[in-house]
Formats: structure tokens, sequence, C-alpha cells
């Protein structure tokens, strides 16, 4: 398969679509999550949803299991789900609030910090500390949490240094959790990715998202030469001045991650309906309310919206071949006040009707895709740059570490 997958990798032909099997084949599907999901850093949560000793998340990614969890020193682990005595999971919710780890098949039990601390009848030769739960790399970036499954992680420090001075504005130490949603696409991971990297469609699709998100392809694309229109440097230019780092940033191996702080509708300031801010209270320091949105993403696993009274970040998790969860959180500062400062769907529902529309697009794209009758289609030069650009990502990724692969077997 690696040779097979390797020859399709080559001869993709830049400016189109992908050919059917990388949509749809099982095994392309797995070779998708053994060279990018099990061995890049991947978004999990927001900090904040970890408020309290021992609140745990558990995160799904392809085989593994993980949990995250906050210590009762304040800091945040991550561990395999998995005891170490017979391998039973630990943690069978989504997310709670333990006082320790206790496997449930034999009450092994273990510290928040991953030390097994009890484990019943196992002999005076029994060394506990041989038998720690597996840890997991773990990075919080401003808020953010970011896991990596792989034994050696790869750098993280570049992107974080990039990050850093853009979310910082955001003060994301501030924020709680106001509402958190999770759909599954019935389609393809590159599918939702592909949707998400272009406004193309936009017009005809999300009614209630273009009130405020601006339908300029220069928003959402890359434009092939690197050039900068004068009214977006303009707009990057006096949200610096006012303290919000904004200038577009394309960096990483084949433009892994991406930070822009881009205008929205002419007299919208947040993602709502009549476009006026969707919480009394702003999360943050942005000075500008009209700053617009920090649109950040990190392939392969999430976007973001950073604004000025709020924060949402998105988590793409593959389930199959044609099966993605896509995690959607909001984020406002932790004194705002349901029904004070904010009225609750007024806060979510442009962004849930844009997912299930956003999700009708992707399962619409991939029953097509199906067809024995499918052929890869050109992209639009001027509205799907953005998808051009993660297509690109994908394959040279997947080439640079297939590669050592094929030449081992030689």
């Amino acid at each position: 398969m690696t040779d097979l997958l390797s020859d399709m990798l080559a001869r993709r032909e830049p400016g189109f679509s992908l050919e059917r099997d990388f949509y749809t084949d099982p095994e392309i599907y797995a070779q998708d999550l053994e060279q990018i999901f099990y061995r890049d850093w991947l978004y999990a949560i927001p900090a904040c949803q970890l408020t309290k000793t021992g609140a745990y998340a558990r995160i799904q990614v392809g085989a593994y299991n993980v949990i995250v969890v906050r210590g009762a020193d304040g800091e945040i682990r991550a561990f395999h789900n998995s005891c170490r005595h017979r391998g039973s999971v630990l943690c069978k919710a989504r997310d709670g609030q333990v006082a320790k780890l206790v496997c449930p098949y034999h009450q092994w039990t273990y510290d928040l910090d991953g030390r097994l601390i009890w484990a019943r009848d196992m002999g005076a030769e029994f060394d506990p500390a041989k038998y720690n739960l597996r840890p997991v790399h773990l990075r919080n970036l401003c808020g953010l949490i970011y896991i990596c499954l792989a034994d050696e992680a790869p750098d993280f420090e570049a992107f974080a240094e990039l990050a850093r001075p853009y979310l910082e504005v955001h003060d994301l130490q501030r924020a709680k959790v106001a509402y958190s949603s999770s759909i599954v696409e019935k389609g393809n991971w590159k599918l939702v990715w592909e949707n998400n990297r272009e406004c193309y469609h936009c017009g005809g699709t999300h009614p209630a998202l273009c009130r405020s998100f601006p339908l300029d392809p220069e928003v959402a694309g890359v434009s092939a030469d690197g050039s900068i229109s004068p009214r977006l440097q303009a707009h990057f230019d006096r949200c610096a001045a006012a303290g919000a780092p904004a200038q577009f940033q394309l960096a990483g191996f084949a433009g892994q991650y991406r930070l822009a702080r881009m205008p929205l509708q002419e007299t919208a300031v947040s993602y709502t309906m009549d476009g006026k801010a969707a919480v009394r209270r702003p999360l943050g320091r942005v000075a500008l309310p009209d700053a617009g949105s920090l649109l950040k993403f990190h392939y392969p696993s999430t976007w973001n919206h950073f604004l000025p009274d709020i924060s949402l970040t998105f988590r793409v998790t593959p389930i199959g071949p044609q099966e993605t969860e896509v995690t959607t959180t909001w984020l406002v500062d932790k004194d705002a006040v349901e029904g004070v400062d904010y009225d609750l769907k007024r806060l979510t529902e442009v962004w849930i009707a844009t997912n299930d529309e956003d999700r009708e697009i992707v399962e619409g794209n991939q029953q097509g895709i199906n067809s024995p009758a499918y052929l890869p289609g050109p992209y639009s030069p001027e509205q799907e740059s953005g998808v051009e650009q993660f297509i690109d990502w994908y394959v040279r990724t997947m080439q640079s570490r297939l590669a050592p692969r094929a030449v081992a077997a030689e």
C-alpha cells in the first residue's frame, strides 16, 4: 500500500482535488492516522474546560484513548486511558471529575499525576513505580491544550513563539466554557478541512454567517504570491498599533499553521445575527471592538476564531474513512453571567447553524465522491487558494513521511 500511495501522491495534479481513494479507502485513512494524527500536535481542549482538581476530558484519536486531567498542583497532564495492570480503560465518560484515577476492573489506583499509588495483592517484589500511567505529550499554549501521541514529539516551540503574541491579548486564562457542541459529519476529514478553507460556498449556504463574515476571498484564502491588499494591510497595521498583532503569518512545514486578524463585514463586530457584540463583558484586551477575528488554523486538528468579545475553538477528529467529529467550544469571560451579560441562544445560533450547514455540504460532497464516476476537479484560483494550500500541505506531509519507509524497503 505504501508504494501505491506514494505513486498516487506523486501523480496528483496541482490545482485539482484528490483522487477518489483519498476520500474513501480504509487503507489510506489508516495511513492518514499513522502518518499525521499519530505524529503531529493535536488541539485537545481549552484549558478552562478543566477548572477544578480532578476534572478530566477523554479524547479518542483513532485507536488511541487519552485522558486530559487537572492535577492537585493545578497542572494539566495527559495519559493513555489504559490501566497498567491488564489494560482496562480508567475513565469511560466523555468528561467528569474524580479524586483519583481508579481502574474499575481491579481498582488499581493512580494519583492525578499518573503515579500508581495502590495495587492490591501484587506481592512483596512488586514495584509500583514501574507501573505509572503512560504519559502523553502535552503543551498549554495561552490556554489552549495540545497533545501529541508520538513517542518523540515534533517541535512545538516554533509554532508557540509565533502564536503567543497573537493569543496573549485574548486572556484565555480568564475564559470559561459557555457552550460546547459536537457533531459527526459523514465525510472524510480532508473534506471537512477543504470546506473550511474556502468561502466560495458561503453566499449560497451560510445566510447567518454572512451577516458578519466577509465574502472577500482574501480573508479565507492564500495569495499565490504572498501579496496583501492595501486595504487588508491597513487593517493589520491598525490592529497592531492598538496592541493586537494581526499580520498574516503562514508558517510551519508546507504551511501547517496560519494566524491573521481579519476584518468582519463593515458594521459587524462579532458572529451574531445583528453583527453586534455577543457578550457585554469582553474576553481579553483587544482595544478595537472592530478588530475582527483572529483566524488561526493548525493542521490537522483545529481552526479557531478569536474576537474582542468571545473566542471559538474547533477540533477536527477523524472517526472513520467517511466520518469526522467536529467539536465547537464558545468561550466567554469567566465573570460574564448568562442572562445578564449574554444570551446563550444569541451567542451560539450563528455557528450552530453554520456547522449544520457545513455538515450537509460535506456529506453531499462525500456522497458524490463515492460514485465511481467522480474525477478530480479544478480549484478556483480566485476563491479556493486556501483549499489548494491545505491539499498541498497534506500531499507534501504524506510524501515526506512515507519516503523514509520507502527508502528503507529498497
